[in-house]
């Protein structure tokens, strides 16, 4: 006789796709240990036996946010944006990603792909270009959430711009371009008039 399923059993993917369905839900700031265990209808000492800490909850919730970043010869401008994308598939997204990278934990996807994007593109010192590049996507995107989140509590100052993110695409594919080094050429020094 086989016993039968426990509902109120959980796994370490159930626990982390729970936690990540509330992040879209309150955001990062409320998004606990209680509430995460509270929506799984655990006490919250249960969560300890599938993740040792918050942040390593946090670590594998930013890998699945990244998880979804193309990686192999889509090029480096298409790998950044797909980064970009992926984090602003989830509320806070991108800050979580940056405070779990900031601490050394998870998103070693989104530096990889960006790697290997670099790689394929021939780029010079792909693993410093990929860092500086990953650095930079963090804080574009840290700060367009931020933006459109000021924006819909009406916190940002009046503006006769209606989208408040206008015009940072072509800030951040410039950005991700000359940290790609993909730079235009260097104009010809002028000559010496005689």
């Amino acid at each position: 006789m086989t016993p039968e399923p426990n509902p109120a059993r959980h796994d370490r993917d159930s626990v982390a796709r729970s936690a990540l369905a509330l992040l879209d839900e309150v955001g990062l700031a409320d998004l606990s240990m209680r509430r995460i265990a509270a929506r799984l209808d655990v006490q919250p000492s249960a969560l300890y036996w599938h993740f040792a800490s918050k942040q390593e909850l946090l670590a594998d919730l930013a890998d699945r946010i990244t998880a979804s970043v193309p990686r192999g010869t889509t090029g480096v401008l298409a790998t950044a944006r797909g980064l970009r994308d992926a984090l602003f598939a989830h509320r806070d997204g991108a800050e979580l990603v940056l405070s779990t990278y900031a601490l050394q934990l998870g998103s070693a996807h989104a530096l990889d792909a960006l790697i290997a994007a670099l790689r394929s593109d021939g780029a010079d010192d792909p693993e410093t270009r990929a860092t500086a590049i990953l650095h930079f996507v963090l804080g574009h995107a840290t700060l367009v959430q931020q933006r459109m989140h000021a924006d819909s509590h009406g916190a940002l100052p009046p503006s006769d711009e209606i989208d408040v993110t206008a015009g940072l695409d072509r800030a951040f594919d410039l950005g991700v371009r000359a940290l790609a080094g993909e730079v235009s050429a260097p104009r010809a020094p002028r000559r010496a008039r005689a």
